[in-house]
């Protein structure tokens, strides 16, 4: 029954603002609520506190007793949903597929797949030494198994 009533209310909440969207929401069996959110445009503190204040003041701690925690999604948490992959354009992104591991900067995004470039030396094919190549890859959403983006620091 909280489930129901937190969800609803988190629906409501996300419809007035329309850059923010949910990650991942659970409710425990000690009625621990936990949201996570992202956004086209980052997650503020006060995204937070008005998607909490949503929920907290729609509900009464009389009726059932809960813990509430509205967070935006870490710098370093994978990313899951193909909205996520569109903010993160021109970013370094390190990709695991089935097959492979990709590293390098994200060129395109679309609800399918994305496109990562990045450069690389390779022996040169006559002669000695190495030259730097460039190279692209497409990789379809449904392949990836984890995609996080590199920080720098």
């Amino acid at each position: 029954m909280l489930k129901e009533k937190v969800t609803a209310l988190l629906e409501e909440a996300l419809k007035e603002d329309q850059s923010l969207f949910l990650l991942d929401f659970s409710v425990s069996a000690d009625n621990k609520i936990k949201v996570i959110l992202d956004g086209d445009n980052g997650v503020t503190l006060q995204d937070c506190m008005n998607i909490s204040r949503a929920i907290e003041h729609n509900l009464d701690r009389e009726e059932e007793d809960f813990a509430l925690e509205v967070a935006s999604a870490g710098a370093a948490s994978p990313l899951k949903l193909p909205r996520q992959y569109s903010k993160n354009i021109g970013r370094k992104l390190e990709v695991k597929t089935q097959e492979d591991e990709f590293e390098g900067k994200l060129t395109e995004a679309s609800e399918s797949d994305i496109t990562l470039e990045w450069k690389v030396r390779e022996p040169k094919p006559v002669g000695k030494g190495k030259i730097t190549v460039q190279k692209k890859q497409t990789i379809a959403i449904s392949d990836i198994k984890e995609a996080k983006v590199v920080l720098k620091f």
